[in-house]
């Protein structure tokens, strides 16, 4: 698996990550366990070793401790702070306080069996809360005392564009996909102009590209984005596979460093390291002409959170 240095912090990543989103709804049972431990130690066999997930995702930490913390040595570990999780009451169960801060980052150390954490991340907060500089700092602290090496903020907009231009941040990890290019535009130059990681969410929107359906309630928008998009008419060279050609558009673009897809089994772990290794790239006319029509269509799209 061909890996980068996520900038500044000068971590060589793998290209493809895993996200742990998906396992939000999973109970801490042994088939559970040893469901993510496959999957998981199937990503680590092949080279994969960035996964990341977050303090407000279910369960996910703390399966992911069991089913791969003996294995601790082998992978990148990213987590995200900020809301409410777990028990936490501290001022009446405010999300985004320095308390919530700590708490969350202690929790996802035990949760994840490792006396440290590569990565820390806040978890989407609007501008209001980065400006207060209180979570900020908290954050800080934890890298100074050493429970995370680094510190990166999770999001978009207006907020993520804050966070690179505050030079406090080592990583950022924000939306991109054919539909969804305000990265491309607003984003990808300052974040490298700093030497921050950059670490793509949502690669694939939901598999809006393509599809003749909405895919899901959630990826309603990204539905619609598409269809304006392919109105435009057909693209002569592009795949009929839409997984390859949304993975492609992705990966494209150099100053992305890792690109998390979200994996529930072994076959589509594979399947995506496979399209990875084997596949790529796909022709820069289709990545051209994905940009064009983004730029003629979507120009005033923001991303979605």
């Amino acid at each position: 698996m061909k890996t980068n240095t996520l900038g500044k912090t000068g971590l060589e990543v793998s290209c493809l990550g895993v996200g742990q989103a998906e396992r939000m709804d999973l109970q801490v049972t042994k088939s559970n366990i040893d469901e993510v431990g496959a999957v998981l130690g199937t990503a680590l066999d092949r080279g994969i070793n960035f996964i990341d997930t977050a303090a407000c995702y279910g369960n996910s930490e703390e399966l992911i401790g069991h089913a791969i913390g003996h294995r601790r040595s082998d992978y990148i570990l990213a987590t995200k702070c900020g809301h409410i999780s777990g028990t936490f009451n501290s001022q009446e169960g405010l999300a985004w306080t320095a308390d919530t801060i700590t708490h969350s980052i202690e929790r996802s150390l035990i949760r994840l069996k490792t006396d440290y954490l590569d990565l820390v991340q806040l978890h989407s907060c609007d501008v209001s809360i980065l400006e207060n500089m209180e979570v900020i700092e908290a954050l800080l602290n934890a890298k100074r005392s050493g429970k995370t090496r680094f510190v990166g903020y999770s999001g978009d907009n207006e907020a993520a564009l804050w966070a690179v231009n505050s030079g406090m941040f080592d990583t950022l990890q924000t939306s991109f996909n054919i539909v969804d290019q305000y990265a491309r535009i607003k984003l990808f130059g300052p974040a490298k102009a700093k030497n921050m990681g950059i670490i793509i969410k949502r690669p694939i929107a939901n598999m809006a590209w393509g599809a003749t359906n909405v895919p899901s309630k959630y990826a309603s928008e990204y539905f619609d984005r598409a269809q304006v998009m392919a109105a435009i008419g057909s693209i002569p060279e592009a795949s009929s596979d839409h997984l390859l050609t949304a993975m492609g558009f992705v990966f494209d673009h150099s100053d992305i460093d890792t690109v998390i897809v979200g994996t529930q089994n072994q076959a589509h772990m594979k399947t995506n390291i496979a399209l990875v290794e084997d596949e790529l790239p796909i022709s820069t006319e289709i990545v051209d002409e994905l940009r064009l029509r983004f730029d003629a269509k979507g120009a005033n799209w923001r991303q979605l959170t």
